[in-house]
């Protein structure tokens, strides 16, 4: 059964590499993972057909998510997103633009938000808020 402890950056970072494998991506799909207690809940949300980044009106549908998933299913909670492409692990203007308005869904919502990550074929990696101009 996977459940890791995720305290820091790098715990999320070896949970994402863990649940992605070492394998391509045909799609470019968004993932969501909530946290609670510094654990994974044994379900991850894919957003699918996620090549163009969100524009506002899907920015405020994933706040209301978010709102309501802490409200109703997890207190407490925090979100990890990870962004899975094909090609190269270049972060991309793409990848960024996901990246700033995930945090931007997760702090709106009041939600506690992860390092975003991105999956490529045989590489994750972090995507900080500061990359994408978030203070």
């Amino acid at each position: 059964m996977f459940e890791p402890v995720l305290t820091t950056q790098t715990q999320v970072e070896h949970a994402w590499r863990e649940l992605m494998g070492p394998w391509s991506f045909g799609g470019h799909s968004v993932w969501m993972m909530l946290v609670v207690d510094d654990r994974p809940l044994p379900h991850l949300t894919e957003i699918s057909e996620a090549e163009d980044p969100p524009d506002a009106a899907h920015v405020d549908g994933l706040t209301e998510i978010l709102l309501g998933l802490e409200r109703d299913v997890a207190p407490g909670l925090r979100v990890a997103f990870l962004r899975s492409r094909p090609g190269k692990g270049v972060i991309t203007d793409n990848d960024r633009a996901w990246a700033r308005s995930l945090y931007a869904a997760a702090r709106r919502a009041g939600v506690p938000c992860e390092v975003v990550h991105l999956a490529t074929r045989g590489a994750v990696r972090p995507i900080p808020a500061d990359v994408v101009g978030i203070r």
